[in-house]
């Protein structure tokens, strides 16, 4: 019983730990480790089947695609090169106006997606400024791990969590909203009192003025060279919209986030007429596969249960006070997610906190809005923290100003903690009200 136990265990370390230090592909390691799993019988295929979170698979497919068509019709470059425009020029202003865009579009796309459209803009006008774009950079990508946190399509914790444990895109957006703002708002601002000297307004200088309007020129002309259809603009744009006011209306329409996806989006390539070729390429087949393999290789876990030992023996045993569970929640799954992959994570933890509230009921889902944050905004304490770190660091480098782990996290792990006291205090309020 023991050695059937400890199997799925050592396995599931094992593509923690390959994962972790990226000696294989996220994908391929959590396949193996579902194989390795069949091969010695501790799995059968219908037993895998059953672990399978189909709503989450559903969800991410249909958004995905959603997002591929709106790339194809230029809505997200339109909308920041605009956003370009409106700065002035002015260093405050990008600061604050791109962030603000950032976490607005990551509520609802995601976050990797974002930083893709946004990063090549900012930093061609703040080198073309002759600012240091490492700094923009950093602040966009943790304004898009906190916008992200706000919804439940945000980012991948928060749709395993609203999958698994039921909670709507309305509730989400209600008891998140106002951590997510408070600490975006407080991020933006701690990088603009540690680096006052990068934010002095060019009003005085006419010849920066003159060159800034023609960079300006520039980069609309780079960015917006391109034929736009607007009807299919248009038509993306409705489907969008449709597709969120059915997940405001679940409670009327009683659809799931993940039927609403899916079938919006394929609504979307048939009236846009797009090649689903097209469609199929933009899909990250391997994040689905690793969805997959983690939620087959944690439910071996659960049904061995590891995870009941986990939680009897490490959460529960700091006692059943209902502050101290949510802070120890929020704040554990915040440091693991800034040094390893947020999403294993979270499907670990589903389970324990699971468990962790059957011994003491807390209301309102404040345990689990403990660990969405913690999960979410724990991306941003280190580089490897998150992938839209990861891809903001890549593309500084590929522009010739390289950032290293320590100098990210030196940058970003301040912001970070600033905004994780923000949520303790939010968190602590939740349950004075609500216990």
């Amino acid at each position: 019983m023991f050695s059937e136990a400890l199997i799925p265990v050592v396995i599931f370390i094992a593509v923690y730990v390959a994962i972790s230090f990226e000696w294989l592909n996220k994908a391929v390691a959590a396949i193996l480790g579902v194989m390795a799993l069949f091969i010695i019988g501790v799995v059968d295929e219908t037993a895998a089947a059953r672990y399978i979170d189909f709503e989450t698979l559903m969800l991410l497919i249909g958004m995905m695609g959603i997002v591929a068509v709106l790339k194809k019709s230029g809505f997200f470059t339109i909308l920041t090169v605009r956003i370009a425009r409106m700065t002035g020029g002015q260093p405050l202003r990008i600061l604050i106006l791109f962030c603000a865009l950032t976490a607005v579009l990551s509520a609802f796309l995601d976050n990797v997606t974002t930083v893709l459209i946004m990063v090549p803009i900012i930093i061609e006008l703040t080198v073309g400024m002759g600012l240091d774009p490492k700094i923009y950079v950093i602040a966009l990508a943790m304004a898009s791990n906190l916008g992200g946190t706000a919804t439940l399509i945000g980012d991948p914790p928060n749709i395993i969590i609203g999958s698994k444990v039921g909670l709507t895109f309305n509730q989400f957006v209600v008891y998140l909203f106002v951590p997510v703002v408070i600490s975006t708002v407080a991020v933006i601002a701690y990088f603009w009192a540690t680096n006052r000297e990068s934010f002095k307004s060019i009003n005085d200088d006419l010849t920066k003025l003159f060159s800034v309007q023609l960079l300006i020129e520039k980069i609309e002309y780079d960015f917006l060279a391109i034929k736009l259809d607007r009807l299919f603009l248009i038509k993306s744009i409705i489907c969008l919209g449709i597709t969120l006011l059915l997940f405001v209306s679940h409670t009327i329409t009683h659809l799931s986030p993940g039927v609403v996806a899916l079938t919006t989006s394929m609504i979307l390539f048939v009236i846009t007429r797009m090649e689903i070729e097209h469609i199929l390429l933009e899909v990250e087949w391997s994040t689905l596969m690793f969805f997959t393999g983690l939620f087959i290789l944690v439910g071996a876990l659960e049904e061995k249960g590891i995870i009941e030992w986990v939680a009897r023996n490490i959460f529960l045993q700091a006692g059943n006070d209902p502050y101290v569970m949510v802070l120890m929640v929020l704040w554990v799954s915040a440091i693991a997610s800034g040094f390893i992959d947020n999403i294993p994570f979270t499907i670990t933890m589903i389970p324990i906190v699971r468990m962790m509230l059957d011994v003491q009921p807390i209301p309102h889902n404040i345990l689990w809005w403990a660990l969405s944050l913690g999960a979410c905004m724990g991306g941003n304490l280190t580089l490897i923290g998150a992938s839209a770190n990861i891809v903001s660091a890549g593309m500084l480098k590929k522009y010739g100003h390289g950032v290293s782990f320590g100098e990210y996290t030196r940058k970003s792990a301040p912001g970070t903690i600033l905004s994780l006291i923000i949520c303790t205090v939010v968190l602590i309020v939740y349950l004075r009200i609500f216990l």
